[in-house]
């Protein structure tokens, strides 16, 4: 399944936690191993390949090497927007985590990135739109909600092997019982019961009408989708907005991410690379 969004070089210790939270190798905490390099290499004679999307019509694939550049070479917006991604990760966490980048244009998508898990669930494909590349205003937002959901839905947070759980049945596996997700979901998402589209719902009217009834809950319209987009959603708005200082259930949700040292840190990186 795609986790997507619509539009309307650090320090040792924060690379571990980054990395440990997106379940890929470095620390501990990791499940998998070695970064896999066998796509390393492939566009050796310069050519993009293209491949055809379903949201995009065609992409240009590129391949992340492992010093976190991209193979082939793309122009000076892919480059730009890939650039954003490896600040916003850190480019030990990047080059761990993406295995493929591919971008499009398409005007007529209201798509602006998606990312999705490669047969490997600790790396990811990137898909992004570059019909807004050049702003960053809406991309770096979205940038950062296609990161929470490889912070959130990669191993470690869900367990990949796992089809049949007593906490959120995913495409990606089962939400782990002390995953982020899973808390979210406990803290903000139970009280709605059946009324609530299921986790892995893409139907836009169905999450609209939803929003309608609870509009006050959400930080965006899209954010009611499912808990896997609103936590994306709010995890976005705890990056790009102040501490809350009242009692919403909106600002109930970005006190769950202040509540917690390992996104405060990365809230704090992500701020100071970007001069926010």
């Amino acid at each position: 399944m795609t986790r997507r969004r619509t539009l309307p070089a650090a320090a040792t210790a924060l690379v571990a936690l980054l990395l440990a939270l997106s379940g890929c190798s470095l620390t501990a905490f990791t499940d998998f191993g070695v970064v896999d390099e066998s796509g390393s290499g492939q566009y050796s004679d310069g050519e993009v390949y293209t491949e055809d999307d379903e949201d995009l019509g065609v992409v240009q694939v590129y391949t992340v090497e492992p010093d976190a550049s991209l193979s082939p070479t793309g122009d000076e917006t892919t480059e730009s927007v890939w650039d954003m991604f490896v600040r916003i990760a850190t480019p030990e966490v990047a080059v761990s985590v993406i295995r493929d980048f591919r971008v499009g244009d398409s005007d007529s998508s209201d798509l602006g990135a998606y990312v999705r898990q490669t047969d490997d669930p600790a790396r990811w494909t990137l898909v992004v739109n570059l019909a807004d590349g050049a702003d960053q205003d809406v991309l770096l937002p979205t940038m950062i909600h296609e990161y929470a959901h490889i912070l959130s839905l990669s191993p470690g947070q869900t367990d990949p092997a796992a089809w049949s759980c007593d906490t959120l049945q995913l495409d990606e596996g089962c939400a782990e019982p002390d995953s982020a997700l899973w808390g979210f979901d406990q803290e903000f998402w139970a009280r709605y019961g059946s009324d609530a589209p299921d986790p892995g719902n893409a139907d836009a009217d169905l999450a609209y009408e939803f929003y309608l009834d609870h509009e006050e809950d959400f930080v965006s319209d899209y954010a009611a989708t499912n808990v896997v987009e609103d936590f994306a959603e709010s995890f976005m708005t705890f990056v790009l907005e102040p501490e809350p200082d009242d009692d919403t259930v909106i600002a109930q949700k970005l006190l769950f991410f202040w509540d917690r040292p390992e996104y405060v840190e990365i809230r704090d990186h992500v701020r100071a690379e970007f001069g926010l």
